[in-house]
């Protein structure tokens, strides 16, 4: 007679054997206590923006139609006929404005605390990749909604590709004569730059579990300083997971209500030829620029501004973190942080000048 077949489920119940399959208990590794607060969780917080961007654009992508003769009329569908259209129009939106907050900070409070240093070089890289991503999902998302603000946008894009040669080419009409450029540009809003946003959000959170969260810059003894002392571990990632979670499920309540207390406002129908909106609040710091030196003010300052991003790891190679030991690149970052914002409020209340043609 044969031998009956082994048991293949593990004692102890169900989640061990999912566990067993999936390994969720090897997320419980230490972290520093630190990390729990809402400064430490920034990061995490974006991600779950970035889920309700992806969930309500998802739904928002099967009543839009990227045809330019068509995309007013999808966009008012949506608005009106759609099966709730109009709350997840606003809940885009608001998602989007909270994402670019919460990205910003994220990067501040890195640069602010140290989080950049040795061996976390290559991860901040991987973040101004991730802050870069991002700013091309809120210009395509701009444009996607295609009235007046969106064509001027679009028209920017153009000059833009035109100013930058061989190097704007993909950014062009030209590229693809029998493809509208609003209609490409919303393939790069859903496939493309997602996609590249996917492979920096997974190696971005591989390098964190290689290299665990960063160390605070203020704490006295480090988490490992209190696991030789014998002292109990105060956390572990599983648990951070759960504090991230309470921190978004307190955001999407926050954008629930946005949403349905300041609805996102759809601009008149876009008129070709005339200059009349301001940019949205991202992108104010590079028209003012654009209002004294023209186009070339928004393109070359935007990509001073990244190159400035990416040099943080070789300007600041000190292996100290405490702010007060590194005075003098927070002074410079800072006083670079300042003058975005004053450029932002100035080209918020000051006359738009005429930049395209």
């Amino acid at each position: 007679m044969a031998a009956p077949h082994p048991q293949t489920a593990p004692s102890g119940g169900f989640w061990r054997a999912v566990d067993e399959r999936l390994g969720i208990s090897a997320l419980r590794y230490e972290v520093p206590e630190h990390a729990q607060g809402l400064a430490y969780s920034l990061g995490g917080v974006s991600l779950v923006g970035f889920a309700v961007l992806v969930l309500s654009g998802i739904w928002l992508a099967q009543f839009y139609d990227p045809m330019p003769q068509h995309v007013r009329a999808s966009m008012d569908s949506i608005l009106r006929e759609a099966p709730g259209g109009f709350f997840l129009r606003n809940l885009h939106y608001w998602a989007a404005n909270v994402v670019m907050v919460t990205v910003l900070l994220h990067l501040l409070r890195v640069l602010f605390t140290g989080g950049f240093k040795r061996p976390r070089e290559g991860n901040w890289l991987v973040g101004v990749g991730l802050l870069a991503a991002t700013v091309g999902l809120v210009f395509t998302g701009t444009v996607l909604k295609w009235d007046q603000e969106a064509l001027e946008a679009l028209q920017h894009n153009v000059e833009a590709a035109e100013l930058l040669g061989g190097i704007g080419t993909f950014f062009s009409p030209q590229f693809a004569e029998r493809i509208p450029l609003l209609t490409r540009i919303f393939t790069a809003h859903v496939s493309v730059l997602p996609a590249l946003l996917a492979v920096l959000l997974a190696v971005h959170l591989l390098l964190i579990k290689l290299h665990g969260l960063a160390p605070s810059a203020f704490a006295s003894r480090s988490a490992a300083t209190r696991k030789t002392a014998g002292e109990p571990t105060r956390a572990n990632f599983l648990q951070h997971l759960g504090v991230v979670g309470a921190y978004g499920l307190v955001g999407l309540g926050g954008l629930v209500f946005l949403s349905a207390a300041l609805p996102a406002q759809l601009g008149p129908v876009p008129v070709e030829g005339v200059e009349v909106t301001k940019p949205w609040w991202p992108f104010l710091p590079l028209f003012a620029l654009e209002n004294w030196i023209g186009l070339r003010g928004l393109v070359w300052a935007g990509a001073a501004l990244f190159l400035a991003l990416a040099l943080v790891p070789l300007l600041d190679r000190s292996p100290y973190l405490h702010p007060s030991r590194r005075v003098a690149f927070l002074v410079i970052y800072g006083l670079l942080a300042l003058a975005l914002v004053g450029l932002g409020l100035y080209a918020k209340f000051a006359p738009g000048g005429v930049h395209l043609g």
